[in-house]
């Protein structure tokens, strides 16, 4: 398959601190004042990299997240890549049309109208005139604007010039969508259509870039994603693994750690532990669960000393690192009763339509009851992301916003109805 984008050692500085040089034909009276009084400037700068040997290729019809904590990279590599910045070394090449939304009304003239923007962002494209006439409809009906299409656009407010943005991006058939995450900038029905426009995009053959913090975001819409770590790519490949790499979880799954070697496991003299895993439905590993589906949590711990009550047990945090909530191994079969040496393997299972959406961590523990001594607490042992999927048979119905709480149970209601009259 031919590539869209290739990216070779793309590198970009900024000097920090330097002091602008102006032409003294153009030094006015106000810069002479300014520089007498300030002295001698300082020669002292630093510098910088954004971005620090990016090396990437993309082809057709693949949708690529963007990831990376603030300050990575992210922005300056789409801005690169959009020719608005040129790069200090390096190489972009971009094969096909490219449209581009990296921050509101990126493109729009504040004076023209939004009629008249779709039809200069267009020219700007290359398109012909009947080619934006044929998506027009489509371009205003998509952004809810058509009372205001008239208007010149430094009346919108800041949701109308989003949304009229995006729309004009997504439809004036660019084979390269490039998208950062001013999407929040919308609200979150706007945000849910527009996921699923870039998502129809990549299925019509076309490529899209995707910058977005939000994972849920990422592992919904692509196949594939690149991480950006102080400017330079850590990891490109399957969206799960990289976010598991994001996630500080290790490259190649977050839902499971093994600890081989007895003595470097988490453990003391009566128990260690051994293995942590997460299983969806199916009972494969996994770190992306559905929401509607219910998941697995195994604890595998030998125990070398026996004649001890255990109580194994599991806490889930979530991404703001509050406790959802601890589940104790209650098993009757062993519950009060010692146990022998050997190895052991405990599975609880959560139920689907009970947790909310998002990343949530697990902590695996073991303690002894009589007496009560910890064996093992190991904090963010194993991860994993739900997923909502948003088609309406969930908690949130046909609700797209934000639903607060650290639990998302799908409980029954009933209404009795009386007429008036």
């Amino acid at each position: 398959m031919p590539y869209a984008i290739r990216a070779r050692d793309l590198a970009k500085q900024y000097r920090i601190g330097a002091i602008k040089q102006r032409s003294p034909g153009y030094a006015t009276l106000r810069d002479a004042i300014v520089e007498r009084f300030r002295g001698q400037p300082s020669a002292e700068t630093t510098e910088l990299w954004a971005l620090n040997g990016v090396s990437f290729d993309i082809q057709q019809g693949e949708v690529v997240g963007i990831i990376g904590r603030n300050g990575a990279g992210k922005s300056t590599l789409l801005k690169v890549l959009s020719r608005i910045t040129e790069p200090t070394r390096g190489r972009a090449e971009l094969y096909g049309r490219v449209a581009s939304l990296l921050e509101v009304g990126t493109g729009f003239h504040p004076e023209l109208t939004g009629r008249e923007n779709i039809y200069l962002n267009g020219a700007i494209l290359g398109m012909r005139k009947r080619e934006i006439d044929r998506n027009f409809d489509a371009i205003v009906h998509f952004a809810e604007v058509e009372k205001f299409i008239d208007t010149p656009v430094k009346f919108y407010s800041s949701g109308m010039y989003v949304r009229l943005a995006f729309a004009v991006a997504a439809h004036l058939e660019p084979e390269i969508l490039i998208v950062d995450e001013v999407l929040a900038v919308g609200d979150a029905r706007f945000q849910k259509k527009c996921l699923n426009k870039m998502q129809d995009v990549g299925q019509q053959g076309r490529t899209v870039l995707f910058v977005s913090h939000s994972m849920q975001s990422i592992l919904r819409m692509c196949q594939r994603a690149i991480l950006l770590h102080q400017g330079q790519v850590i990891a490109d490949g399957p969206a799960q693994q990289v976010v598991g790499v994001y996630l500080g979880k290790g490259a190649h799954s977050i839902a499971e750690r093994v600890w081989p070697d007895h003595e470097k496991a988490p453990g003391k003299d009566i128990a260690h532990l051994r293995a942590v895993r997460v299983r969806d439905v199916d009972g494969d590993v996994s770190d992306t669960i559905d929401i509607r589906t219910p998941v697995t949590l195994e604890m595998e711990f030998v125990v070398s000393k026996g004649g001890y009550v255990l109580m194994p047990h599991f806490r889930l945090y979530n991404e703001d690192n509050v406790a959802v909530f601890t589940t104790l191994d209650l098993d009757p079969e062993w519950r009060g009763r010692p146990r022998p040496p050997g190895r052991y393997t405990a599975r609880v299972t959560i139920p689907g339509n009970f947790l909310a959406e998002g990343s949530l961590y697990v902590e695996a523990a073991l303690t002894t009851l009589d007496p009560p001594i910890g064996q093992f607490a190991e904090r963010d042992a194993v991860a994993f992301q739900v997923i909502d999927s948003l088609e309406g048979d969930t908690a949130r119905g046909d609700w797209a916003g934000n639903l607060s709480g650290v639990v998302r149970p799908l409980l029954p209601w009933s209404t009795v109805y009386e007429p008036i009259g």
